[in-house]
């Protein structure tokens, strides 16, 4: 499988290329080819005075790709000019990737005002699933959060058809998760979940599919505001990841009206795994 990596160059978004633990994560999962995406901003000359982006650029990405080699990855560079995540979205469709890897330090605006964005608009538009790696903030020289990316995994669900898919990246994740918590959050303003189903019963068979993969489960039904829940549960159960579904609308509310796995990305502690309708992993 190909996976994605997106870096600004950075001390925040190389620190999953840095860590071996992260790494050998992707592997465990299938990754074998990795392509380092970096993309020069419109209005970023190499020729400014004093600045020798391409040099730095360069020595950055020899570096990194040098990294991922030892790992044992085959790897490829990119090297890209425009806005950064259509760019890295065009890639990933490309090249047919299995995950796309973003950096973020989190919720602070101006320290997450570059990759920070990136990320959030990635979560609104990206086609293939998308890993949101958080890192550590209020330092120069960052590290994951967790370097165990897949180890314990928070997965939350509205028991749609976008989020049974989400589910369907266990069978990928497997050999790397050891511990999950389901959850479901119920809402009056959810209308796909018929008032005669018992949400307490669906998560048990999700869990009972797991728990027969060896993986230790936990169950969650809550009530409240969908992300404000999903937060809530993710300072309970302390996962490395949350995983859910994108709901895919349109173009025009992707853009307007955003959507509860944009929240997750915003707010999150720790890393977010979003899963958009029909992608592959």
């Amino acid at each position: 499988m190909k996976a994605v990596i997106a870096t600004d160059l950075s001390a925040a978004s190389e620190a999953t290329i840095h860590n071996e633990t992260c790494l050998e994560c992707l592997g465990r999962i299938g990754i074998d080819e990795i392509h380092l995406v970096t993309v020069i901003p419109s209005n970023v000359h190499a020729g400014m005075p004093g600045m020798d982006f391409d040099g730095r650029r360069q020595r950055a990405l020899d570096r990194y790709g040098e990294v991922i080699e030892t790992a044992g990855f085959d790897v490829e560079a990119h090297v890209v000019r425009g806005t950064p995540h259509r760019r890295i979205t065009g890639i990933a469709e490309t090249i047919g990737a299995g995950l796309t890897v973003v950096g973020s330090r989190g919720k602070s605006p101006l320290e997450n005002r570059v990759i920070g964005s990136t990320a959030r608009n990635l979560a609104r538009t990206t086609e293939t699933p998308l890993l949101v790696n958080r890192v550590e903030r209020d330092t120069e020289d960052p590290d994951v959060l967790e370097s165990h990316l897949f180890r314990r995994m928070l997965f939350a669900t509205d028991f749609s058809e976008n989020a049974d898919h989400a589910f369907g990246v266990f069978s990928t994740l497997q050999p790397a998760t050891r511990e999950a918590a389901l959850v479901h959050v119920l809402t009056p303003k959810d209308p796909e979940l018929p008032q005669e189903t018992d949400p307490s019963a669906r998560l048990a068979e999700r869990a009972d599919r797991l728990e027969a993969w060896g993986i230790e489960t936990t169950t969650d039904v809550r009530s409240g505001d969908p992300a404000d829940e999903i937060i809530a549960a993710e300072a309970e159960y302390e996962p490395a990841t949350i995983l859910l579904g994108s709901r895919g609308h349109s173009r025009l509310r992707r853009l307007l009206l955003g959507s509860v796995s944009e929240d997750i990305v915003a707010r999150a502690h720790g890393n977010v795994l979003i899963v958009p309708p029909g992608a592959q992993m």
